[in-house]
């Protein structure tokens, strides 16, 4: 087979791969569904890779295990550096096995098989399209790294990164994201396009599926809304947008 059309990629580590079966299994259904489908994993532990590499096998997947160094300040405690330095080994990694997008994804998750064929849909007309899932978090769904697509053009021009600031606050790379695909004038579109489950543990998850959004997250995730959310926030070194959510969810319940 020649290259793949699409790598689904995911930064790993061994305290997040609590679901690893499930999530191998669930990749397997994913590539059988979209044949030119490749998975690559990136974890900063280098004694991880041999061992990812031979579940990569056991489960018949086109795919690979990376590793890359984390670096990061040495005031930083954040585990989002690692999460950040995975998602750039993989935006590098699929830009150079000229893949056509990039389907990121989480090791804590399960998708729905179609999942490619869907967002491949929606992507058409546009850059980067991203569908809502359960936070393990917060009460209520996101629009984050854990389930979005973006095209080889655009990932060309962008990096994935975060800031930890001193005063121990983070903004995270999903969330420089968003600045950054504002910033290079990539056309987005967003909704829960797709179902998926959210594991908490082994047996316990929050389960989600297509729905509509409500005007007020409409609102918060229109793409110039959230440039200036997130580039304040940098300013300031505070994370704006974050604290909005937790705003919204005192204000507006667990309306969508």
């Amino acid at each position: 087979m020649g290259r793949p059309e699409v790598i689904a990629g995911t930064p790993i580590c061994r305290r997040t791969a609590f679901i690893l079966d499930k999530f191998l299994a669930n990749q397997r259904e994913i590539q059988r569904a979209y044949p030119g489908c490749g998975l690559v994993l990136a974890t900063e532990e280098p004694d991880f890779v041999a061992e990812l590499e031979e579940q990569i096998k056991l489960h018949h997947l086109r795919g690979d295990a990376i590793t890359f160094e984390l670096l990061k300040p040495e005031y930083a405690r954040s585990r989002v550096w690692a999460i950040a330095g995975g998602r750039e080994a993989i935006r590098q990694y699929t830009l150079s096995e000229g893949a056509e997008y990039l389907l990121s994804v989480d090791s804590d998750m399960t998708y729905e098989p179609s999942i490619i064929s869907v967002l491949k849909e929606k992507i058409e007309g546009v850059d980067a399209v991203f569908s809502g899932y359960q936070s393990r978090y917060w009460d209520d769904w996101v629009l984050g790294g854990g389930c979005f697509m973006l095209n080889r053009q655009t990932l060309s021009k962008i990096t994935f990164r975060c800031f930890e600031f001193k005063n121990g606050r983070v903004i995270y790379e999903d969330e420089l994201l968003d600045m950054d695909l504002f910033a290079c004038r990539a056309r987005v579109k967003k909704g829960i396009f797709a179902s998926n489950r959210h594991y908490i543990e082994s047996g316990q998850y929050y389960a989600i599926e297509p729905q509509p959004m409500g005007w007020f997250r409409i609102l918060t995730n229109h793409p110039l809304v959230k440039y200036l959310l997130v580039s304040l926030g940098v300013l300031m070194k505070y994370n704006i947008a974050r604290r909005l959510r937790y705003w919204s969810k005192l204000s507006f319940g667990h309306r969508r």
